[in-house]
């Protein structure tokens, strides 16, 4: 029975970063509730750096939204790898992005097409704008094709949804590169003015599947989306809507500060 409710009800995490500072603090074990979105139950238990997820999502309540606390397997981060899945790698931040928005940092500060307001703390972002940081901590995810995006201006970023049909160019194939290899299993080139995708031109392509930009509180000292890219939303484990145990206040809220 306490298996099954770990699996399809709640989990407990602990977290050891002040990357969600002041929102989670170190030292704090937070409640993951898998109601909200769906558990995910895993097709095949082989999770080596070579092996595909294979999962199905049960029906949740709802779908992930914008400022939710979310807790997801951490996608490799390395510009040059494909996207894989690290069971033992749990990360949590807040949603900046669902599938379907555009999301930009302007000086430090997210911006979302989609809604009105900052995502998270705008008074820890201001501050990030400020500070001299330097220049291997500035650079941003993806890293290579001329991109030149930095953890204080970055985007205007479309997070791509099921369904939603992009034109492949220089620049394109260079931001969405290892999803559209994740996706396909094939190598995303480009040669001769011309995109390959396993040797054969593409003009679009048709995304499968929904991605998620994450983004942590404490947005000056974070491993976030900024450096790791987008998250496939098979990686999300689930919603973290309370504090289990603080050293500093028990039974906080994870909600966005207006």
């Amino acid at each position: 029975m306490w298996f099954g409710l770990k699996i399809f009800v709640f989990d407990t995490f602990p977290v050891n970063t002040e990357s969600m500072s002041p929102t989670i603090q170190s030292g704090d074990v937070i409640v993951v509730n898998k109601l909200i979105a769906g558990a995910r139950v895993y097709k095949s238990l082989e999770f080596s750096d070579t092996s595909r997820l294979e999962s199905f999502r049960v029906k949740g309540f709802r779908k992930i939204d914008r400022n939710d606390v979310v807790v997801f397997n951490y996608p490799n981060g390395k510009a040059r790898d494909p996207l894989r899945f690290r069971i033992n790698s749990v990360y949590v931040k807040r949603c900046a992005a669902i599938p379907g928005d555009t999301i930009s940092i302007k000086d430090g500060v997210y911006v979302n097409s989609s809604i009105n307001g900052a995502i998270g703390l705008p008074e820890a972002q201001q501050a990030l704008a400020e500070v001299d940081l330097p220049k291997n901590v500035v650079k941003a995810w993806p890293f290579d094709g001329g991109i030149g995006w930095t953890i204080l201006n970055l985007g205007p970023l479309y997070v791509p949804r099921s369904g939603d049909v992009i034109e492949m160019n220089k620049r394109n194939r260079a931001i969405y590169r290892k999803y559209i290899e994740y996706e396909t299993g094939k190598k995303l080139e480009y040669k001769n003015n011309k995109v390959l995708l396993g040797g054969e031109r593409i003009k679009s392509y048709k995304f499968e599947k929904n991605y998620y930009f994450f983004a942590g509180d404490n947005v000056a000292d974070s491993r976030d989306s900024r450096y790791f890219g987008l998250v496939p939303e098979e990686f999300i484990v689930g919603v973290a809507p309370n504090i289990l145990y603080s050293r500093v206040q028990k039974g906080r809220v994870l909600k966005a500060l207006d």
